[in-house]
Parts: structure tokens; sequence; C-alpha cells
């Protein structure tokens, strides 16, 4: 009983104080203290709790060193050593949930640059990424992601590397650049239970890498979570913004107008100066052949114009040169109904 009241008294009855010391402690106490007090400005997250207890780690360790060298005092030696064991171990388990976070090089530069600037949470993120399989796609210089009334409409694409090349009926349409989706008006132009084809032909110009969601599986996953949906829907109604301003600057009427697609039945009256105007060629627009009610009467081919085809392809319009739509005169209220751009303005 004796015994156990001396530990009593040693653990419950501190000694009386007979007087303060007068000197300070070693610095290295001080340093653990600063170190200690650094990590508690620790933020949250992953990233925050490996830095709290990384300096909390260092201030234990500088404890030990204290309490071992200067004071010999075995039980600070051994309880700041745990401490600091711990808080390794702990380190070591958030590395490793960090590490199984990362998606691979190409998914953490696409949630850098598309998704971290719009806010999306990583728990978000991951949500999608993991609808996509987690698998990144390859085309090589030339081959197909899709052929004009062939290729089914059955997963949504976003290229990460490379371009895409958008033609219909042979006719350049329009490029596909890293981070825009391959095939968003096809998905936006069916429902969830319509099934269709590709109208036009996507050909990559270079080796390309893109991701893709299987069309049922994202519908579950956009019908299961609003916040995806409305995201999604976002993204999507930009990137078709994006291609139909491709489309409109090539779009030109026979007197050297631009074509405004926002407005079908008007054309833009801001056109190239008259030197330039006779440098602009006719060439038969496919997309305005599907709006052709009638035959247009032949028409006298103009000389070539002075802008030079792509060398690695014979089909008209692959360059940067405007498409004519002369099969628009039949659409009420446009600028063909009218004889000259004077008429029109007045």
């Amino acid at each position: 009983m004796e015994t156990n009241r001396t530990v009593a008294e040693q653990l419950f009855h501190a000694p009386n104080c007979v007087g303060w010391k007068t000197y300070m402690e070693w610095s290295i106490y001080h340093l653990a203290c600063l170190v200690f007090l650094l990590a508690s400005m620790g933020g949250s997250g992953i990233l925050g709790c490996i830095y709290i207890l990384l300096l909390m780690g260092a201030s234990f360790c500088l404890m030990a060193l204290w309490g071992g060298l200067f004071i010999c005092g075995v039980d600070i030696v051994t309880w700041n050593a745990i401490l600091m064991a711990l808080c390794v171990v702990q380190i070591g388990h958030l590395m490793y949930r960090l590490h199984r976070e990362s998606y691979g090089e190409d998914y953490d530069t696409l949630y850098q640059t598309l998704y971290k600037p719009m806010h999306v949470s990583l728990n978000v993120f991951k949500e999608i990424a993991h609808c996509s399989g987690m698998e990144v796609h390859s085309l090589n210089a030339d081959q197909s992601y899709a052929l004009e009334g062939k290729t089914p409409i059955d997963r949504l694409s976003l290229l990460i590397s490379g371009r895409v090349k958008v033609s219909l009926d042979g006719q350049f349409l329009h490029y596909i650049f890293p981070y825009q989706f391959l095939d968003s008006p096809e998905w936006e132009s069916l429902r969830p239970s319509e099934e269709g084809t590709f109208q036009v032909t996507l050909t990559a110009e270079m080796d390309s890498t893109y991701i893709s969601w299987p069309r049922k599986k994202l519908y579950l996953l956009l019908a299961r979570e609003k916040y995806i949906a409305r995201l999604f829907s976002s993204l999507l109604g930009f990137d078709i913004s994006q291609k139909l301003y491709a489309l409109n600057d090539k779009l030109f009427t026979k007197f050297g107008l631009r074509f405004d697609i926002r407005l079908p039945s008007l054309y833009h009256v801001v056109g190239p100066t008259p030197e330039l105007a006779g440098d602009i060629r006719p060439i038969a627009d496919p997309l305005a052949s599907r709006l052709q009610q009638d035959d247009p009467p032949p028409r006298k081919a103009p000389p070539p114009s002075s802008r030079g085809l792509r060398p690695e392809s014979g089909n008209l319009g692959e360059d940067s040169s405007s498409l004519i739509l002369d099969d628009f005169a039949e659409l009420p209220g446009s600028f063909m109904d009218y004889g000259s751009e004077g008429e029109y303005l007045k």
C-alpha cells in the first residue's frame, strides 16, 4: 500500500514549487513549440492533414531530442517517439489515399483544365471519371472515329489530344480541338430512347486520344445526379455553340456576304471588301443542298481562287475557304430576294 500511495502521489500530487527557474530551456525546446504552433495552422482536406501531421511529427521529434539530450527523461523521449511514429504512419496512409485518387496524367490534366475552373469537386469528378471506365482511347492519323450514315450514336466522347476533322459528303466542315466533344450535336439530337447514326464523318488528322462515356451508362448517371446533369448541359451547350461559330465563319453568299447561322433567313451584311469579293469561289455546300427545293439553274464556273487547296486532300473546301450558299435562294426573307446589297440595306 505504501508503494501504491507513492505512485498515486507521483501521478496526482505535484510537488510544491520552491522557486521559479530564472534561466530558459534550450533552444531546441522552443523550436519544437514553434513548429507545433505552425502545425495548428493547417487547412482541411488530405493535403491539409498531411501538412499538419508532418509538422507535428517534426515537433515530437524535437521534443524527444530535447528530453533525451538535455533533460535525460526516459518518459519524455518515449512518449514523443510514440507520437512521432503515429504521425509517420498516418502520413503514409494519407499518401496512399492520395495516390489512389489519381486517375492518370490524362484524367488529372482534364480535371485541371476543364472541371476545376468550374469549381467541380474531386468527388463529383470521380463519379464522372468512373462512368467513362477510366480508359483513354487512341486514334491514329487518318483513322475515322465515325463514318457518315454508318456509325451508331452510342457514346459521348471528349478529345484529349490531337485534332479531328469533320466532313460531310467529302466536304470539310470544321476541326475539333482538345477538350472539345467529338459528338455533342449527335448527343443532343437524340432522346434517351431513340437511336441514330452519325450524319458526318470524323477523321483524326494526327495521332489523337479521347475518352468516352457509354450512352446508357451516362444517361443513368445524369438521371441520378442532377448537378452532373446541369454540368454536362452547360459543357455541351458551350461546345455546340463553338462548332456553330466555326461553321458560321465559312458560310458566304454568292454576293460575298457572310451568312449568319443564328438568323437562318437573313444574311450578315458585313462582308468582304469589293477587291476581296472576287476572291471567293462558289463551292457546292452539302448542308445547303438539303434545303434545296428545286435544282438551281446551271452557272458558269468562275476562275479558280488564289487560295490554294490543302496539298494532302483533293476535296474542295478543306482549306479555310468559305462555302457559297446559292441553294438558300428559296428561303423567304433571305438576301436572295433582293437584287443587290443596296436594296437589302434600305
